[in-house]
């Protein structure tokens, strides 16, 4: 058996597939393996790069195969499967893994930490709460409608939902009110756990210097922060702000050709938990501008003069991811560029 010096691994539950490449790209090996097999394999293995795709699981094991010696390089599917060969089975997969991290070009995830994944299951868990109390609220709303009962479309309009499920001359069947009960009943287990939830995340951020160091910006904040911080990558991964902007999928789609620059819609093909609240942050930005007045002359003054407020706020969610890249890095509170001007 050959020294290889790239091991691609297609990940699974169970059964693992490995190739094994050497430093000429030939093939040094090619092993399928058993959950119980994998790490006494990788442990006898002489200190290589193991290369894996950057999906379930993948930062769990490149927390484990790291403690081996071994440098960890996950890679984001999408950059793998120009480079599977023909037919698509685990044993061309594992060869595209190691392929694709053969490239000098190629673009890593880095291994999130267990603080970093720990903080992000608790900030979408919350998210996914939120969904399902709107969910819910929303069929509540739906099925009392077909018997007459209507209630607005705010989470407040709850309240009357409510009252009308207490109200005997309204005519609502016995069925209707206990089952729309249990809706109810579900709304408020749900607004619990959010609420316990929203106390953790505030926990959080009071330990997280860097989180009380991002809320200083306008527009960013206890959710935006913490998504940056469970989320982000190390800064130091990007050689500016621009390219942090990019990553979050802040920049326009490019469909240029012949020398001829095209651009389009916003490419949406980052990291979509913080692009979504940087944009949802800056158009509370813009709507706070717009009531109780900018300055004349402003940057953002001159923007909402010419363009469309959800335009701006994606341009505003630009400058804040990159404003943002610059406190990381150079770890300082926010600066307003209009008041240092």
């Amino acid at each position: 058996m050959s020294e290889v010096s790239i091991i691609g691994v297609d990940l699974a539950k169970q059964v693992f597939q490995v190739h094994g490449a050497t430093a000429d790209g030939s093939v040094g090996y090619r092993k399928k393996l058993s959950r119980a097999q994998f790490m006494p394999f990788l442990a006898q293995q002489p200190r290589c790069i193991v290369a894996m795709e950057a999906c379930a699981t993948a930062h769990d094991w490149g927390r484990e195969i790291g403690k081996l010696g071994h440098e960890v390089k996950l890679i984001p599917p999408q950059y793998v499967k120009p480079f599977v060969k023909r037919q698509k089975n685990d044993r061309a997969d594992a060869e595209a893994i190691t392929e694709a991290a053969s490239r000098p070009t190629m673009r890593f995830v880095e291994v999130k930490s267990t603080e970093q994944q720990s903080r992000g299951m608790l900030f979408r868990s919350r998210q996914m709460f939120v969904r399902q109390r709107t969910q819910t609220i929303n069929a509540l709303r739906g099925h009392l409608a077909e018997y007459g009962v209507i209630g607005p479309k705010s989470k407040a309009g709850i309240k009357k939902l409510r009252a009308a499920l207490d109200d005997d001359t309204n005519g609502l069947p016995a069925l209707v009110r206990n089952t729309a009960r249990m809706y109810a009943e579900h709304i408020d287990l749900l607004a619990t756990r959010i609420f316990d939830l929203t106390k953790q995340l505030k926990t959080e951020a009071k330990a997280s210097g860097t989180v009380r160091r991002l809320t200083t910006m306008p527009g960013v904040g206890l959710q935006t922060a913490l998504a940056i911080e469970a989320f982000a990558p190390d800064m130091n991964c990007f050689k500016r702000g621009r390219d942090f902007a990019a990553w979050l999928g802040l920049v326009p789609l490019q469909r240029s050709t012949g020398g001829k620059d095209r651009l389009g819609k916003v490419s949406k093909m980052g990291q979509k938990d913080i692009r979504s609240l940087l944009i949802i942050g800056a158009m509370s930005v813009i709507n706070a501008a717009t009531r109780f007045g900018v300055r004349k002359g402003s940057w953002l003054a001159r923007m909402l003069d010419r363009k469309p407020k959800l335009l701006v706020a994606i341009t505003l969610a630009n400058r804040m991811a990159r404003g943002i890249w610059a406190m990381i890095s150079k770890q300082e509170n926010y600066r307003n560029p209009e008041a240092v001007a």
